[in-house]
């Protein structure tokens, strides 16, 4: 699929990462998923403790997730008891609903969607808790980029990756999700707090939001501290969003008008 880059863009959609990004750092789900994460190499891939985290950190910075990393190195496991492992025992209690973050992204008639390397079932738990998980049109999961073969009407060969596991930051991640959500990178809004993610968002044409900082890296657009400063650091989606319906209302109540002239 390809699409023309306009100097000028007028956005038509969002994608948003999920963890550290639609909620804060401060929550404590990352730290408890790379406790996790060290618990799954130790107790059932048999890693020695001697050096785990060290090697949790250098597949993760390799491969983008240690997931992927693990299964790079040649160990076999289960992605389904792999996921529930590492998300299945997260404090989702630390989450609480977000009635700001929900009306802004209500207020906006754009399309939305969240773009996650976690699965589909951790990726619906922190939305429910967060009171959001109605305000998008889709949910690119772990599961949507790293389909099961019998899933598709593809051949084996077709379907095997070059990689084990397909995630962000890879460029092959950001292609299947242009493709799935059928979206223009030129005309979309990326946010997330991976500066790996956002420089590849960038190669790949997206316009970048870098979540969680104050000051933009290279690769980034723009840099929000908070998820919550959209509408401070955008001002113009609402502004279109508001102009858009004041034509619409204008519209109607023209034809109203000559309706009743010409009645």
């Amino acid at each position: 699929m390809e699409f023309v880059n306009s100097s000028t863009p007028r956005y038509e959609c969002l994608l948003f990462d999920l963890d550290d990004t639609l909620y804060p750092l401060s929550s404590g789900l990352s730290e408890a998923c790379a406790n996790n994460i060290i618990e799954f190499m130790v107790e059932k891939l048999g890693i020695d403790e001697d050096g785990v985290v060290e090697l949790n950190q250098i597949l993760y910075k390799k491969y983008g997730t240690s997931m992927a990393g693990l299964k790079a190195i040649g160990n076999e496991f289960d992605n389904d008891e792999y996921h529930r492992f590492v998300h299945g025992r997260l404090p989702y209690e630390n989450l609480r609903p977000d009635p700001v973050l929900r009306n802004l992204l209500l207020t906006l008639p754009l399309r939305k969607m969240v773009f996650s390397n976690g699965d589909e079932v951790h990726v619906m738990k922190a939305l429910k808790r967060l009171g959001i998980e109605d305000c998008f049109e889709r949910i690119i999961s772990f599961e949507s980029l790293n389909p099961k073969v019998n899933e598709t009407e593809v051949s084996l060969e077709d379907y095997l990756p070059e990689i084990p596991v397909i995630c962000k930051p890879a460029e092959i991640a950001f292609e299947k999700a242009f493709d799935i959500a059928q979206l223009n990178p030129y005309t979309t809004l990326f946010f997330d707090d991976s500066i790996r993610n956002i420089q590849t968002g960038k190669a790949m044409g997206l316009h970048t939001v870098l979540v969680g900082k104050s000051e933009k890296v290279e690769g980034s657009d723009h840099a929000l501290k908070s998820i919550h400063n959209m509408k401070e650091a955008f001002p113009e989606l609402w502004s279109e969003s508001n102009n858009k319906e004041s034509e619409r209302i204008s519209y109607a109540t023209q034809i109203s008008i000559e309706t009743s002239v010409h009645a």
